[in-house]
């Protein structure tokens, strides 16, 4: 505990984040760590990458990681929006004794693809690489999100080449739990090739495009009353995935969810999305 409370008050200093005032005394939340530094950065960059820590309050040994990127359909978002719930979502993983870091990412039209999946990478990155001074365990780093974050989760679990310039592979990758992420090229990449929002494409931009037996251990929650195409699209790719002879892929229908509730649930500890996403880090992280 004093270790984890040293490191805590190391980055209040080197990095400017500062404990939440409204943060719950059952959790601990380091906010606004920067995960891309440099020179070289600009100005657009320092504003939008960073990232917040919420820790358990107190674990025994190394605690697991689940990196959260919130929905918004690449153009809009932020880790501090109430209506996105990430602090609330975070702090109930917390509790029950996984960590959850929600980065900040470049959105659309001021960054174009790829520049939001790096981002997401990046912030991948930096959790595997710093969680274990924090008190967690940087072999069982999961990733998800919520809609255009799931798409930004997929991404970074499906292509090896996004991870690369970090020195890390899909390996690295403890488990993709992701809800109601777009499978195919996302609607807003194809609006920047000038393409319709329902102008159906599947290239490197999309996480249907990099399937194969491989991949990382994955959950897909999708909703019983999710947004135009999106529910078909998770079935597509739990049936690709299936198909490729991925073993390690598991599924659930949300009942009486819509779009945006299926992922702002997972902030009540009853849900049956956060029970699943709960029980699938439990169990993929025994295996790691």
């Amino acid at each position: 505990m004093r270790r984890l409370l040293a490191f805590c008050l190391t980055f209040l200093v080197g990095y400017g984040p500062s404990f939440a005032a409204e943060t719950p005394t059952d959790v601990k939340v380091v906010k606004d760590i920067a995960y891309r530094t440099g020179n070289d950065l600009t100005a657009y960059e320092a504003e939008r990458c960073k990232l917040d820590v919420t820790l358990p309050a107190k674990s025994d040994t190394p605690f697991a990681t689940y990196v959260w990127f919130y929905g918004g359909g690449l153009k809009k978002g932020s880790k501090g929006l109430a209506s996105e719930h990430c602090a609330e979502i975070a702090a109930s993983f917390a509790r029950e004794g996984i960590a959850v870091v929600v980065p900040d990412y470049r959105l659309s039209p001021k960054a174009k693809y790829p520049e939001y999946v790096d981002d997401a990478a990046a912030a991948f990155a930096w959790t595997v690489r710093n969680i274990g001074r924090m008190g967690g365990d940087p072999r069982k780093v999961f990733i998800g999100g919520h809609s255009a974050g799931g798409y930004l989760a997929l991404m970074v679990g499906f292509d090896a080449s996004r991870l690369k310039p970090y020195g890390l592979s899909l390996k690295d990758v403890a488990g993709i739990a992701q809800v109601s992420g777009q499978v195919f090229t996302h609607y807003t990449i194809r609006e920047e090739r000038g393409q319709g929002r329902y102008s159906v494409t599947s290239d490197e931009a999309a996480p249907a495009f990099h399937v194969q037996k491989t991949l990382p251990p994955i959950l897909t929650l999708y909703s019983d009353h999710d947004m135009t195409g999106r529910a078909e699209e998770s079935q597509f790719l739990i049936a690709m995935l299936k198909g490729a002879g991925h073993v390690e892929t598991t599924s659930l229908k949300v009942t009486d969810t819509d779009h945006g509730s299926i992922g702002h649930n997972l902030r009540f500890p009853d849900d049956p999305g956060h029970k699943a996403v709960l029980q699938f880090i439990r169990k993929q992280g025994e295996n790691r």
